[in-house]
């Protein structure tokens, strides 16, 4: 184990360069730089805005990027934050010494509410420009506005909740349309619903909110000076716009649960951190007197949905009778408390004040802080001056506080985007799991740091941790990229032995049986992954050697089944003669090669089974391949067991339909081993044809002979057409039998002659039947009597041949008259033909005046014609015209010369002195020569009629124009 270690620590150090001063002081391996190039931005970023008022602010209330402020004793000024060049005053138009005590915006930024410290109230819409005054509200100095988030639009403000100074709750609506603006009060209705009190009576209601969580429950969050109460209840579906009378009408006759603390500021303030628009808080934290009291909203619970509850005390430098905290904005992981000359930021997970911005004097008290929940920005200001803060990048040190809270999850989460934050999470949390003794998690946590491998590795070594090194070694390898090889391989060698090692322990116990079973699971997974089949396959000559050393032969079968190496696994079985099991796996597999290497094994133990298996196969395995192991078998086997071997031959045959020589040939030898019946059968169905037979005749034929098969042997020799050795050997065997074989040669008489007397001989001298001789007469026609009298003996009496004489000379009779009645048939048909010359000879036709050629449509008698039987005439010169180009090229080349002869014989003759007699002779001889042209031109030119002979049927598809003349033929239509 020590040896693998180091050898991965080298490949490591290989990979990864370290520097060595980092090395030498022990700093532990990251992987990362952690440097800040440039100065980080605060989380606070203020930013003074660039706005000077005329008179100074008394209010400020920013929502929805909607900005109201209240400027000296009768201005409002609204500004849309989108459009900060485009701001909106409006007059209050207010004559007497009234003065703006605080504003209220809702969550759209639509309604304004404007409290007067003169006990009035007054509303402006967003989309207006006229204040209105609340009439019903008059005599009631607010102090909070608990707005309806879940019913309220631009116009409406659905049912909504009022504090006033001297504790009372009211619950009332706004509306403004088109057609009541200057018609009717906005308010709809103005009534008290519940009064907050403290232990002295009434107090003044700081705040108020209204939240729904589950199931239509609705819950209020009201606090006074010193007491913060819930309100929990149900609003029934569909009556939501009537309000809330129904929660608070619960709590009439007892108090609501509430939160009471013992100091007291004079006033107290709430706020709320909402993640997402629209969607509900998930933390508050109410500024009191005794500090700030923070935690979460679970609105799963039934009474309380405050959780989590901590309560940062103020620090000596906050002094509530001097420097008291005015005003308190809640974010995601801090709250801000404002200060007259200062805001101080509060960490809510660790209690720490993490940032501090002091204000200087010349911009005056600070008098008010606000927040923008839909945009998350922070507004301050005084008299004089208004600030902003951009909040950025809140979380950016959460993990580290998660993370010295032991919430490894949470530190993990918050840098998961920062992997040299979450390697040192990681190696924390490792370390920690590591301390408390939980091995297991501490491994896989190690794993996914950076840190130097073999420290963790030796750490666990030393902590005698097994099975965490196991865990933590299987999580680096799952970490590790394709292309570290040499840190795969190690790990995967390692791994193997610290499997094997661990399972050799616990199979010698059978108390840790069920532990044995689940570790010997994991490292058939181990072995199975898809992730380490390559490393594996590539090295496992030395994972054979590992399961060798350690006698798991298993595993060993497991790991070679996993690897395809089957031929391991087929040897195996075959070592310890599970010879059914080496089969099984064959036939699964259904490797050709497998089966060619162990069927001499296998066959020897288990041929039926081998034999079904190769069946199995099919055509997938090549039978010549197995004709070794057949041979070997059938050598040293009984006849029943040979017949194993033959049924996979006929297998191959039949069904296979093979035609390799060797297959059939080894087939005949087994047949003529141990099946002489099915060895003619075979031959015969095998049929006569050689060009069709698969098997080698002449191995066939010495087969057979050797084996005293003589009834094959005179088969094969009626294939091999050797008919006189078929009828010889046949004669040894059954007369039929030759009888059979003689009629084969129907081609050749003298052949079949010859034969029919070798069997004649036969049957007369060896047999000495002389009526099986005269049957031979009967059973072949070329044989008569005169042939077979010379294989008889002298001694034979004439009575035994008597009746084949007599049959003899009745057929020669009866031969005799038949010539006859030809004769006189052949004479009869030469007469009639005779006949038919001479008729034709003497037919003729008759031609009008006024026919016309059937080519030319001129008058026929004009010039020499020829008149065909079918009624067709035409010119000799038309017929010649339309014969020609379609006679073959000979007889086109015949008629040219004998119309070459023709035209010479019609020349005069240029001498003007010949003799008479001379001149007469020549004449005969010329006159003879023309007749005898004209007839062979005939012969060729007028055969038949060009338009109803088969000059007409085979030029049906010439095209009607030439195709040369095509051309012109075209141009000629144009």
């Amino acid at each position: 184990m020590a040896s693998i270690l180091d050898e991965y620590e080298d490949s490591l150090h290989r990979s990864v360069s370290v520097p060595q001063s980092r090395a030498s002081v022990g700093i532990p391996h990251s992987g990362y730089v952690n440097a800040r190039l440039e100065k980080e931005t605060p989380i606070f970023n203020k930013q003074r805005i660039d706005f000077s008022p005329p008179e100074k602010i008394n209010s400020l209330v920013v929502s929805s990027n909607q900005l109201c402020m209240s400027l000296g004793k009768d201005t409002l000024l609204r500004i849309d934050l989108g459009k900060p060049d485009e701001p909106n005053q409006v007059e209050l138009g207010r004559k007497d010494e009234a003065k703006v005590y605080k504003m209220f915006l809702d969550h759209t930024g639509s309604h304004l509410l404007i409290a007067l410290n003169t006990s009035e109230c007054l509303y402006l819409n967003r989309s207006v420009q006229k204040v209105r005054a609340l009439s019903r509200w008059k005599g009631h100095l607010i102090e909070s506005v608990g707005w309806n988030k879940f019913l309220g639009s631009e116009t409406n403000t659905g049912p909504i909740l009022v504090g006033t100074s001297q504790g009372q709750i009211y619950e009332a609506e706004i509306s403004v349309s088109e057609g009541s603006l200057f018609s009717t009060n906005p308010d709809q209705y103005f009534r008290q619903v519940y009064t907050l009190e403290e232990e002295s009576g009434p107090a003044p209601v700081c705040c108020l909110e209204i939240e729904r969580g589950l199931e239509g429950k609705f819950f209020i969050i009201a606090t006074t000076r010193k007491r913060l109460f819930q309100f929990v209840g149900k609003v029934p579906e569909g009556t939501e716009q009537q309000g809330f009378s129904s929660i608070f009408a619960v709590h009439a006759d007892h108090l609501p649960s509430f939160r009471e603390f013992p100091a007291n500021l004079g006033f107290s303030e709430i706020a709320f951190y909402t993640p997402k628009l629209r969607s509900s808080p998930r933390s508050f934290a109410w500024m009191m007197g005794n500090g700030v009291l923070y935690g979460t909203l679970d609105y799963s619970r039934p009474d309380s949905i405050l959780s989590d509850e901590r309560v940062w005390v103020y620090p000596p430098d906050i002094d509530i009778t001097v420097n008291k905290p005015i005003s308190i904005v809640l974010t995601q992981f801090h709250f801000l408390l404002l200060l007259p000359d200062r805001v101080k930021a509060v960490c809510t997970l660790n209690g720490q004040v993490v940032f501090q911005d002091l204000f200087l004097e010349k911009f005056g008290l600070l008098t008010r802080m606000i927040k923008d929940p839909t945009v998350q920005q922070i507004w301050i200001h005084t008299e004089k001056v208004v600030f902003r803060y951009h909040v950025q990048r809140e979380s950016r040190d959460v993990w580290k506080m998660y993370m010295n809270m032991n919430k490894f999850d949470l530190a993990k989460e918050y840098c998961k985007d920062r992997p040299e934050c979450l390697d040192i999470v990681l190696a924390k949390e490792a370390e920690h799991c590591f301390q408390n003794k939980r091995y297991l998690d501490s491994a896989k946590c190690y794993a996914l740091t950076q840190n130097y491998f073999e420290e963790i590795a030796l750490k666990f070594i030393e902590a005698k941790q097994e099975e965490a090194l196991m865990e933590f070694l299987i999580k680096k390898l799952s970490n590790l990229k394709p292309s570290e090889k040499t840190q795969t391989t190690l790990l995967t060698t390692w791994l193997t032995e610290l499997y094997l090692n661990w399972l050799g322990i616990l199979q010698g116990d059978p108390s840790q049986r069920n532990l044995y079973l689940d570790t010997r699971e994991k490292f058939r997974n181990f072995l199975g992954s898809p992730k380490n089949k390559d490393c594996l396959f590539n090295n496992r000559a030395s994972i054979y050697e590992l399961l060798a050393s350690h006698g798991d032969t298993e595993h060993m079968v497991y790991f070679a089944v996993i690897m395809q190496d089957y031929e391991r696994v087929v040897a195996h079985h075959c070592q310890h003669d599970e010879y059914d099991e080496a089969l099984n796996v064959l036939s699964r597999h259904r490797d050709e090669k497998l089966f060619y290497k162990f069927s001499p094994v296998l066959i020897q133990h288990i041929p039926k089974k081998v034999v079904d298996a190769w069946i199995s196969m099919g055509s997938r395995l090549d039978a010549r391949n197995l004709i070794p192991a057949l041979v070997n078998y059938s050598q040293s086997a009984s006849t029943q067991q040979i017949n194993e071997a033959i049924r996979y031959m006929e297998f191959c045959v039949y069904q296979l339909e093979e035609t390799q020589q060797a297959i059939h040939n080894y087939l005949l030898s087994l047949y003529a081993l141990c099946r002489p019946d099915s060895l003619l059968s075979y031959l015969e169905q095998a049929g006569t044809n050689p060009n069709r037979i698969h098997y080698d005749l002449k191995y066939a034929l010495r087969l057979c002979a050797e084996h005293g098969h003589h009834r094959a042997c005179v088969h094969i020799y009626k294939v091999m057409e050797l008919y006189e050795e078929a009828v010889d050997l046949a004669l040894q065997v059954d007369v039929d039998l030759a009888k059979s074989c003689a009629d084969l040669p129907e081609d050749d008489e003298e052949l079949r002659k010859k034969l029919w007397l070798k069997i004649a001989r036969h049957v007369v001298q060896e047999e000495k039947d002389v009526k099986k001789a005269m049957a031979c007469l009967s059973s072949c026609a070329l044989l008569k009597i005169e042939d077979v009298l010379p294989f008889f003996p002298d001694f034979v009496t004439i009575d035994h041949f008597k009746e084949a004489i007599c049959n003899s000379l009745e057929d020669y009779n009866k031969h005799i008259e038949e010539l006859k009645r030809e004769m006189e048939e052949a004479t009869q048909s030469a007469k009639r033909i005779r006949e038919d010359i001479q008729e034709m000879r003497n037919k003729y036709g008759s031609v009008e005046p006024q026919e016309k050629c059937a080519a030319c449509d001129f008058p026929l008698l004009n010039r020499p014609f020829y008149l065909f039987l079918c009624g067709h005439m035409f010119h000799y010169d038309c017929l010649l015209q339309a014969v020609f180009p379609n006679l073959p090229a000979y007889k086109q080349a015949k008629l040219e010369d004998l119309q070459k002869k023709l035209a010479a014989t019609s020349q005069p003759s240029k001498s003007h002195h010949r003799p008479k007699d001379a001149d007469t002779i020549s004449l005969g001889k010329g006159q003879q020569s023309r007749e005898q042209i004209k007839a062979d031109i005939d012969d060729i030119v007028a055969a038949e009629c060009v338009y109803c002979g088969e000059l007409m049927i085979r030029s049906i598809d010439k095209p009607f124009i030439d195709p040369q003349k095509y051309e012109e033929e075209m141009q000629s239509w144009l």
